[in-house]
């Protein structure tokens, strides 16, 4: 029989750094995350080779004494769980720092040369520790301003098997830098500086002065169009235990990226990649951007640590929320109703007076006159894949749409001079697509399709043509759905839920469910793959979701077909109905698809244009 024995401490911490130490990215963000809890205001970081050299943290923190940092390279032990707090069941659940294991310094002294230098606030002297792989090497004096410098050199370097899996210096760089970033933006109160010295020589990569503002902190590292581009978010929301709130900066639709990396959300003010966090940000922007374009934005989510998980996992990357649903509906809302009050202009910069009356909350009235046609004389249950188009045009019933000129400008009526409207006055229509409008600042150009099509979502939405889509079907013979039964349970506790969306089913037996009616607008759909991939949301987030969006997508089709075509000739008034139209409605700088749906030439660009300037 194999005997059972202890493990030498040396090879205990090494299978400790695996799940610490797994890149030099890793060993950065444990010791800059110590730096922040050490309550530092300044941190400056050195990197040589992309952290696979040497790694560099500096900090004016509290510093430590000899006896603490010696007891800083033990295992187990940490400065971050108070003393009232120690032997109690909940103790780790109530952690406010930036995480503890206890095991960071000691792992990466097990797999690197780690060099600590300390010296307490008040202090004389600092002291310095040298640990070699795992092995004390040196001990004494140290001469550095009160705080604590780290430097690990020799990453894996006795250890060969981990070393070769490392990549190239770019890309640990390029790791090493997003730990920073995320770090600098979750604490705009702390000064970053981040030094990357190679071959070629040493560059200051970052240099973020303290006492930042979120949305100054944020620009800089992100990008600086993002300030001019986004809407900032500061909400509140009753916890289980407390109040949630939500801050940042969110990027409008149109300012978007062909990958989500630029997407920074933090939880107590940690950085995390968590699904539920991923998920509602998808969910909030599924009616605004292409299925292949993501937002760019920053969350700080702020809970009570009861509330909370982050030991879920040996880096804190990812989160366990008590009330996972109630996070994702409150970050969705949020999100939504940020952008139904700022996003009404497109992705460009813009006068900052019509941006002022821009950001109003949007006045609910009744459509203008050559709007409504297009909700009147319309069959809204017909087919899902073809609207029925009304028995008149879209402008008023006498009009005659083909008297009107055909791809030239005219005058615009007077209604009002151009100056009272963001949008100004329509001066005619260009390629019968695009709408010209003369602006107090510029000119203002309008996909005409584009917009309507926005337009038409959201009065669809505003009028309660959800609810009309939603309304169920009853099937001539309810069908049987067989599926695993955790799905058929997870089903049969959201029923109530699904009812009010149209989808009514009841338990039929331990691995089935009855499908007794559908939403009008899915009708004629599988019910077999509808339910397995509403099991599956609920499997992943808590309550389903895809009926709602797949409801949302029904809606969008019904209002891409539904709006004034490209091509179609417009008379002026309906023209400044469309503008005026634009200015009330939310989200109306972007189509359903993220396309932005009208840009502006200011009066200098014109005027630049032609030599004025």
């Amino acid at each position: 029989m194999p005997e059972i024995r202890r493990l030498p401490e040396a090879l205990v911490n090494r299978i400790a750094a695996g799940e610490v130490v797994e890149r030099p990215a890793a060993a950065l963000k444990e010791l800059t995350e110590n730096a922040v809890d050490a309550g530092a205001t300044r941190i400056a970081i050195t990197l040589v080779d992309g952290g696979l050299t040497m790694i560099e943290v500096t900090d004016d923190g509290c510093g430590m004494d000899p006896a603490a940092m010696a007891l800083a390279l033990e295992r187990h032990a940490t400065s971050k769980l108070p003393d009232a707090l120690i032997g109690e069941a909940q103790a780790i659940e109530r952690v406010a720092t930036l995480g503890f294991r206890g095991e960071a310094l000691p792992s990466i002294a097990s797999v690197a040369r780690l060099t600590l230098e300390s010296r307490p606030q008040g202090a004389a002297d600092g002291w310095r520790r040298v640990v070699d792989h795992g092995v004390l090497v040196e001990e004494g004096p140290a001469a550095l301003p009160p705080g604590t410098r780290v430097r690990v050199e020799q990453v894996f370097a006795k250890v060969p098997a981990r070393r070769k899996f490392l990549r190239t210096s770019r890309s640990e760089y390029g790791a090493c830098m997003d730990i920073v970033r995320r770090l600098a933006m979750a604490r705009p109160d702390i000064g970053f500086t981040l030094t990357h010295r190679k071959e070629k020589g040493e560059r200051r990569v970052l240099a973020l002065q303290p006492e930042d503002a979120l949305p100054d902190r944020v620009a800089q590292i992100v990008a600086r169009e993002l300030k001019d581009n986004g809407v900032l978010l500061d909400m509140e929301r009753p916890a289980p235990t407390g109040t949630m709130r939500l801050t940042g900066i969110a990027g409008l639709p149109t300012y978007n990226r062909g990958v989500a990396d630029h997407q920074y959300l933090f939880v107590n003010g940690r950085p995390v990649k968590d699904r539920v966090l991923v998920g509602a940000v998808r969910g909030a922007y599924s009616d605004m951007l292409a299925r292949d374009r993501h937002a760019v934005l920053a969350l700080f989510l702020d809970l009570p640590p009861e509330d909370v998980d982050v030991n879920v996992h040996p880096a804190k990357t990812e989160v366990r929320f008590r009330d996972a649903q109630g996070v994702r509906g409150f970050i969705v809302s949020g999100l939504r109703q940020a952008l139904s009050t700022g996003d009404r202009r497109s992705a460009q910069e813009a006068d900052a007076g019509a941006m002022a009356k821009w950001q109003q909350e949007p006045v609910r009235e009744e459509p203008s006159p050559a709007l409504r046609s297009i909700f009147e004389g319309r069959d809204w249950s017909a087919s899902t894949t073809r609207v029925s188009e009304p028995a008149r045009p879209w402008s008023a019933p006498d009009a005659d749409v083909m008297a009107a000129p055909m791809g030239r400008a005219v005058e615009g009526e007077a209604e009002a001079p151009a100056e009272n409207f963001p949008l100004g006055v329509a001066r005619g229509q260009v390629a019968n697509t695009y709408i010209v409008a003369e602006a107090k600042d510029g000119l203002v150009l309008v996909d005409q399709h584009a917009a309507h099509e926005r337009l038409v979502l959201e009065r669809l939405k505003a009028a309660g043509a959800a609810e009309a889509v939603a309304r169920s079907q009853a099937m001539l013979i309810p069908e049987v759905v067989e599926l695993e039964e955790l799905a058929c349970d997870r089903l049969e506790d959201a029923a109530d839920k699904l009812d009010t969306l149209g989808l009514s089913i009841e338990r039929f037996g331990p691995n089935a469910m009855l499908v007794r009616s559908l939403p009008h607008a899915l009708a004629g759909g599988d019910p077999h793959k509808l339910l397995q991939d509403i099991a599956d949301d609920l499997a992943k987030h808590g309550e389903s979701l895809l009926l709602g969006e797949k409801l949302d997508l029904v809606l969008a089709t019904m209002a891409c077909h539904g709006s004034v075509r490209a091509g179609r000739t417009l008379r002026v008034d309906e023209m400044n109905a469309l503008l005026r139209e634009m200015e009330r409605t939310p989200r109306s700088g972007q189509c359903n698809h993220g396309r932005p749906t009208w840009v502006k030439l200011g009066m200098d660009d014109v005027e630049k244009l032609f030599g004025r300037h």
